[in-house]
């Protein structure tokens, strides 16, 4: 004869109450989690220094997938106020450095904005900062960068002649800018 048991007991399944418990102290830590992911500073990833070295010093950075990445990092860094990375494998002859810029001392000509003001010309840039690269001891290219991620590179006539190709936009915003200046006042002899 089949009898019918009922083998359920209380103490083997949780009472309405403690599946209750469980979800509240579910949520409980997860919002912990997540307050403490929302005030707890993750730290930055680094940039690697010598890749950004190498990258800045390379003939087109953009035309390097590996060093799109690190430079855009980096720009982006250096338009939050954070230290420019440096190398430590690199040698004292071969570094970058960081400087702001300052029109009309501290930028290229084609990008220097002039506007008159009360009492002097009112000089800006373009461009915010230059990563300036110098390798074996000398200058080889200038990386002029905006907060908005713009960049354009000037390369040495050194860096030219060993690169053999470079990214030419630098030189190209040059010869326009030449070209757009009015042409320069003929000289007055004095009569005899």
């Amino acid at each position: 004869m089949e009898t019918n048991v009922n083998t359920s007991n209380t103490l083997d399944r949780p009472s309405k109450y403690a599946k209750h418990h469980r979800a509240d102290s579910r949520t409980l830590i997860a919002g912990l989690f997540l307050a403490a992911a929302t005030i707890v500073p993750m730290p930055a990833a680094a940039v690697d220094g010598c890749l950004v070295l190498l990258c800045f010093a390379a003939p087109s950075w953009r035309a390097i997938p590996q060093c799109v990445p690190p430079i855009t990092q980096v720009l982006r860094d250096l338009a939050r106020g954070r230290v420019f990375p440096s190398c430590g494998m690199s040698g004292p002859a071969n570094s970058a450095s960081h400087q702001w810029a300052s029109a009309p001392g501290n930028c290229p000509p084609q990008y220097t904005r002039v506007v008159d003001g009360e009492s002097a010309p009112i000089y800006s840039c373009d461009y915010n900062g230059a990563v300036t690269v110098s390798i074996d001891g000398t200058l080889w290219s200038r990386t002029w960068w905006s907060m908005t991620g713009d960049s354009v590179t000037e390369y040495t006539p050194a860096a030219k002649a060993k690169a053999g190709t470079w990214d030419t936009r630098f030189d190209d915003d040059y010869v326009t800018w030449l070209a757009s200046l009015p042409p320069p006042t003929p000289a007055v002899e004095p009569a005899p």
